[in-house]
C-alpha cells in the first residue's frame, strides 16, 4: 500500500544540475521531506550547456534523481520532465515514456480542480535563446561569473552576521530593460495559456518565483534552485503556494499573500486558491 502524500503536485524548475551554482543538495533535501502525487520537473533540471563546456557532474547531482526515483517507488508519484533551453539535448529523445510513471515531453496540460494550466518551461518566447544561441551562451557565462562573485560576497556577509543577498535578482529588479523583459514574458505566456483554452500558466526559465493574475489568467513561476530555492506546490484542496527552502527544513517558508507581492519576492508569501 502506497503512503499518503503531503501535496497533490510539486513543480520544480531551473535546478541546473552540473553547474557550480546549482543547489542540488538543497533540492534533494526538499524532495526527501515533501512527497507528492505528481512531480513536474519544469526544465533546466540538467544544465547541458555548462556540462559541455566547464561544468562537472557530481554525486550530489545523481542523488537528486535517486530521490526522484524514491518518490516513484514509495508514493507511486507520476514524474513529468519538461524540456528547457539548457537541457535541449532532450530534443533527441522526446517524447519519451519510461513505465507508467515517468515521461519526458515538451509541454503539459495540468488539471487542478476545475481549472486547466498550461505547463511549459517558458523559453518558447525567448528570442535570444531560440535564434541567437551564441549570445545566450555569452549571457550564461556572465551569469555564472555573477554567481561566483555573489558566493564570495555572501561569505563576507555571513561573517558579518548579515542575511543572504542576491546580486543577480537585485540587478534584474533595478535594470529597466530586465523589468520590462519580465513583464513582457509574463504577458506573452498568459496569452499563450488563453490561446490554449487554459485558465493559467505554470513556467520557470527567468528565475523569478511568482503567483499572480494577469487579465483573468493565473500566472505561476516556480523560480529556481540557484538563488531563490523555491517550488510551487498544490495541496489536496487545489490551493497553490510557493515554498522556499531554508537551512532548517522544519522552517521551510510558505508564501503569505501581500499587496506588494510582485515587489517582495521571495520574502513574502504568495498563494492562490483556484478551486
Amino acid at each position: 500500500m502506497k503512503l499518503s502524500t503531503q501535496f497533490r503536485t510539486i513543480v520544480l524548475s531551473d535546478i541546473h544540475l552540473g553547474t557550480a551554482g546549482s543547489k542540488a543538495k538543497e533540492a534533494t533535501e526538499f524532495l526527501r521531506n515533501y512527497s507528492c502525487q505528481k512531480l513536474i520537473l519544469n526544465g533546466d533540471i540538467i544544465d547541458g550547456w555548462q556540462l559541455k563546456q566547464y561544468g562537472t557532474w557530481k554525486k550530489k547531482h545523481t542523488a537528486f534523481f535517486k530521490t526522484v526515483l524514491r518518490q516513484i517507488v514509495h508514493y507511486d508519484t507520476k514524474v513529468i520532465y519538461l524540456r528547457g533551453n539548457h537541457d535541449d539535448f532532450l530534443d533527441q529523445v522526446m517524447p519519451l515514456r519510461v513505465g507508467k510513471n515517468f515521461s519526458i515531453r515538451k509541454d503539459y496540460t495540468l488539471t487542478s480542480g476545475t481549472k486547466k494550466f498550461y505547463v511549459t518551461h517558458g523559453d518558447v518566447f525567448d528570442s535570444i535563446t531560440s535564434h541567437m544561441k551564441w549570445l545566450a551562451y555569452l549571457g550564461d557565462i556572465g551569469y555564472t561569473f555573477l554567481l561566483w562573485v555573489n558566493k564570495f560576497y555572501n561569505h563576507y556577509r555571513t561573517w558579518q552576521g548579515l542575511p543572504y543577498y542576491s546580486l543577480s535578482q537585485q540587478i534584474k529588479s533595478r535594470i529597466k530593460q530586465a523589468v520590462s523583459y519580465i513583464s513582457d514574458y509574463e504577458q506573452k505566456l498568459t496569452e499563450l495559456a488563453r490561446a490554449r483554452n487554459c485558465d493559467g500558466v505554470i513556467c520557470g526559465h527567468i528565475h523569478q518565483p511568482a503567483i499572480h493574475e494577469l487579465d483573468g489568467i493565473i500566472y505561476m513561476n516556480s523560480g529556481d534552485w540557484v538563488e531563490s530555492l523555491s517550488a510551487l506546490v498544490e495541496d489536496h484542496s487545489g490551493n497553490w503556494s510557493l515554498l522556499y527552502y531554508t537551512s532548517d527544513l522544519d522552517e521551510v517558508e510558505e508564501a503569505i499573500p501581500s499587496k506588494d507581492q510582485d515587489k517582495q519576492v521571495p520574502t513574502n508569501n504568495l498563494s492562490i486558491q483556484i478551486n
